[in-house]
Formats: C-alpha cells, structure tokens, sequence
C-alpha cells in the first residue's frame, strides 16, 4: 500500500511519521487486498488559543474514495479516532459488497479499478489551448470529478463513505444533478430540479 502523510503549520518530525505510519498500516491491515493507496493529511490550527489538531485520510480502496476525518486537542489523539474511523468504514464497504448479500448464483458487481477508468477517458489534444486563464474569487474552491449516474441507494452509500453532510451525484434515471444530504433530525433528503 502507498502512503502519503503530509502536514500542514507542524513539522512532520520522524516520530510522528512512524506513528501515523502504524496507526494507518494496522486500521488498514484487513483489507489491503482492496486498499492501494491512502493519503494522510495532519494539520494544527494556526491561532494558538484553539487547539484543535486535525487528522483525515482519503483512502481509494477500489476504485471509491473512502474518507475520515478526526479533530481534537492532541494530534496523537486525532491519529487514534481517525484510524478507528476508518477502520469502521472500510468493514462496513467490504460487508457490503460481499457476496452474502446476494442470492444464491449472483454475486455484488465489480467496481473499475482507477486504471480501467483512466484509460476509458482517455483525452485527446491538449485541455489548454485556445482557453484564458481566470483566477477563481477568493474564498472559492472548486472541484472537479466525473459523475457516473447511479441511484439514490449508490449515492446514500457514498455519502457515508465519504464522511461528509452532503453528495452531489447524477441520478441513473432522470441524468439530472442532485443532491443527498443527511438531515438533522435523521434520515436522508434529496434536492432536486423542478421540471
């Protein structure tokens, strides 16, 4: 497995290094036939008065990113939660897509893996020519990924692989953009366009 550990306003001195090292080898040691690569980010809050210290780790197992994300008043502690986070999720995606969900004679479809999909959009030309060069407004970071359609069941799976309050996703039936996101008093909720 690949792991990057990188830091933001802390010096990622060798013991910490070592620490997130095993932390992230032993969360991770159950499934490493669908793990590749994981990318570790640790950062501590630049105003001294608060202390709070981050860790989050991006793990592509598979094809899907899996994400976790731990904040608290000592980076070691942080490195715990999170591991155990991710631990958590990584057994609840391999339970899902066993084969003992399935009736007999049918098995869980297969995911791409990151280089079958790469070659499949493949770019010809360049990506920059005849284009200018506009610098975003500050404050606003945008991203960009491909949308493969799928439905609102696939898209409450990812949302809670990826740790967040919400997922944008393209529904396999309409084509349109929606979004799923986790309402405060439980459940799911999907916003929409009106036709």
């Amino acid at each position: 497995m690949k792991l990057l550990i990188h830091g933001r306003n802390l010096e990622l001195t060798p013991a910490l290094r070592e620490y997130t090292q095993s932390k992230m080898e032993r969360a991770i040691q159950h499934f490493e036939e669908m793990v590749k690569e994981a990318d570790v980010h640790l950062s501590v809050e630049r105003n001294p008065r608060v202390a709070r210290q981050t860790a989050e780790v991006t793990v592509f197992a598979n094809g899907t990113v899996i994400r976790a994300q731990e904040r608290s008043e000592n980076l070691y502690a942080s490195i715990d939660l999170v591991a155990g986070k991710l631990s958590r999720q990584l057994r609840k995606y391999k339970e899902r897509h066993s084969d003992h969900h399935h009736s007999h004679g049918h098995s869980a479809s297969t995911t791409p893996t990151t280089e079958a999909v790469i070659k499949d959009s493949s770019v010809d030309g360049s990506l920059l020519e005849g284009k200018e060069v506009h610098l975003p407004n500050p404050g606003v970071r945008r991203k960009y990924f491909t949308m493969s359609p799928m439905s609102v069941d696939q898209a409450r799976h990812q949302l809670d692989l990826i740790d967040h309050d919400f997922y944008l996703f393209r529904d396999e039936e309409s084509g349109q953009l929606q979004v799923i996101y986790k309402r405060n008093h439980g459940g799911y909720g999907v916003i929409q366009a009106r036709n």
